[in-house]
């Protein structure tokens, strides 16, 4: 459905008239009047997807509510809140007064979107109020900001579809389709493309969120890159801040920089019509330790060689997944634009240097041709089933390739006998590229020279194994990274942890025993920047959990 060159988008149905109107008239703008001559298909006035959205929400599920067990947890099992009610939001104007009213009441508010926190930031005894963004999933046009808009609550995998069916573009985030936007988005994420196209917030234009100022007023604002934006500082803060820190965002507009012209089109990237993708696995049986850490080695060069600004392999993604040697084998998987001159030999160069002198040869699981969009929401090489499990996450940035020491410890712990975790597992993403040719102060990012990041997790099923699980993935990671307190501090070789892959044990002594405190490990020296502009815009602490930016004095 076409609006008069406005288009918005649902995962539960496309929207038109009266709740149209709403959402582009919460911006400001002439998209509102746009969308309301817009004359989608559907019932008439007063009833379907118009009147569906308006009428929805706010919802407010307390315990006695059937509901309120499936709504005080998200994908990760180990976190059950116990908040006195979730509202459920349809609007910026629920969000407004579920916030006011939290405040006047003196309940701890924490907001969900996607459900993917990898800590239990939504879920302490303290938070009393969740507010669930869940059905705020709209994606579209807007013409009067000349930028596309998604709202938090939007499935990834959702947001590609709409973007690149209703105008063949997209943002460069997460392979994981499942995940919200809001907390994706605010934490700095990256995909498959970002090697290409930067990270997501190198396209955030702009973003309408709830604050609270210093008298306790809960209130809508607008926060734009544009030059003359007073609240230039505000959007800065939430190109890589991470979640809850310091409003609600209720919506995030996308707009690639120096994108101009009329022609939606041209505003954000255009994806690869196809891509070359491929999956290769190496069995544990007859790995030996110098084939294993040659594996690692290989990559993490090639990754060194090839992951400046411009380039021939920007467009190659690839993720080298060593599992826990209970999973019996370990896989690389990769995609390439298929447009790219000799894209195929391209990636059978990047094969060749990954296994050159391993000894053991790997196993071509999967190696053709697909659709970019499948590639990205259902090819199962770097997207995972959505399940219902318990898992703990860690994270490093690194400069460069893996030094002896961190081989060793990586193939120590991989191969443990006094450990089963076939879902334990290190994501080493290929990495840099465009991202690279970002200034580490011109989004909150400051990680702007890697060509690896890591992703170290394990997952399982129930709380009797938690202790184990914990203590592997633990000592692995300090081992590792003994050489700098058992984390990855910033450095010639590493640079940091990734905030979107929240690690609580950063703030402990007993885990992180660099001296360099867990918010320089995400942010470095963008950090008191980022303090002033909490100061500025949650002044009263408001939004806060264990990570969460905090306010000048406050460490």
């Amino acid at each position: 459905m076409r609006e008069h060159g406005t288009r918005a988008y649902s995962r539960r149905r496309v929207v038109a008239g009266a709740a149209a109107v709403g959402a582009a008239a919460a911006l400001g703008g002439p998209a509102a009047t746009a969308l309301a001559e817009g004359t989608g298909p559907g019932p008439g006035p007063g009833t379907g997807p118009a009147a569906e959205m308006a009428a929805f929400g706010p919802l407010t599920v307390r315990p006695s509510d059937r509901r309120y067990a499936d709504l005080v947890w998200g994908a990760n099992r180990r976190w059950v809140g116990t908040p006195d009610a979730v509202r459920l939001v349809g609007s910026a104007d629920h969000v407004l007064a579920a916030v006011q009213e939290a405040v006047d009441t003196g309940r701890k508010p924490a907001v969900r979107s996607g459900g993917h926190c990898y800590e239990n930031f939504v879920t302490t005894d303290d938070v009393r109020l969740v507010i669930d963004m869940g059905s705020m999933d709209r994606v579209g046009y807007d013409a009067g900001r000349r930028a596309f808009f998604i709202e938090p609550g939007a499935r990834l995998g959702d947001a590609y579809r709409a973007l690149y069916r209703g105008w063949g573009v997209t943002v460069p985030g997460g392979t994981c389709p499942s995940v919200g936007a809001g907390g994706h988005i605010v934490g700095g994420g990256y995909g498959a493309l970002s090697r290409l196209h930067g990270l997501v917030v190198d396209h955030l234009y702009g973003i309408e969120a709830v604050v609270v100022d210093a008298n306790g007023t809960a209130r809508k604002v607008v926060a734009t890159r544009e030059e003359n934006d007073p609240n230039r500082e505000l959007l800065w803060a939430h190109t890589g801040a991470g979640g809850g820190a310091l409003g609600v965002v209720t919506r995030y507009l996308m707009r690639a920089p120096g994108a101009g012209g009329a022609d939606p089109a041209g505003l954000l990237p255009q994806p690869p019509s196809e891509v070359h993708v491929s999956t290769v696995t190496w069995p544990w049986e007859g790995m030996t330790e110098a084939a294993f850490t040659t594996i690692l080695r290989n990559y993490g060069r090639w990754c060194e060689r090839n992951s400046a600004p411009g380039s021939p392999y920007a467009s190659l993604f690839s993720q080298l997944k060593p599992t826990h040697k209970s999973a019996g084998s370990f896989s690389m998987t990769t995609q390439i634009d298929a447009s790219v001159p000799n894209a195929s030999g391209l990636l059978d160069a990047f094969l060749a240097a990954v296994s050159q002198d391993v000894g053991v040869r790997y196993r071509v699981d999967d190696r053709r041709t697909i659709s970019w969009l499948h590639a990205t929401t259902s090819w199962p090489g770097f997207t995972a089933p959505d399940t219902t499990t318990r898992f703990k996450a860690k994270s490093a940035y690194m400069r460069k390739g893996f030094p002896e020491d961190q081989l060793k410890a990586f193939h120590r712990h991989l191969t443990r006998d006094d450990f089963t975790g076939p879902m334990s597992v290190v994501m080493i993403s290929a990495y840099g590229g465009r991202v690279n040719a970002v200034g580490p102060a011109e989004t909150a990012v400051p990680q702007r020279d890697s060509v690896m990041k890591l992703h170290y997790i394990t997952f399982w099923q129930h709380a009797a194994d938690d202790e184990r699980h914990l203590t592997w993935i633990r000592e692995f990671y300090q081992d590792v990274y003994a050489a700098s307190g058992g984390v990855p501090r910033p450095g010639d070789v590493t640079d940091g942890c990734f905030v979107n892959y929240a690690d609580a044990d950063l703030n402990t002594a007993r885990w992180n025993g660099s001296g360099v405190p867990w918010h320089e490990l995400y942010f470095k020296g963008n950090y008191r920047r980022l303090q002033a502009v909490k100061a500025r815009w949650d002044p009263r602490d408001v939004f806060r959990h264990e990570q969460s930016v905090r306010l000048p004095g406050q460490g």
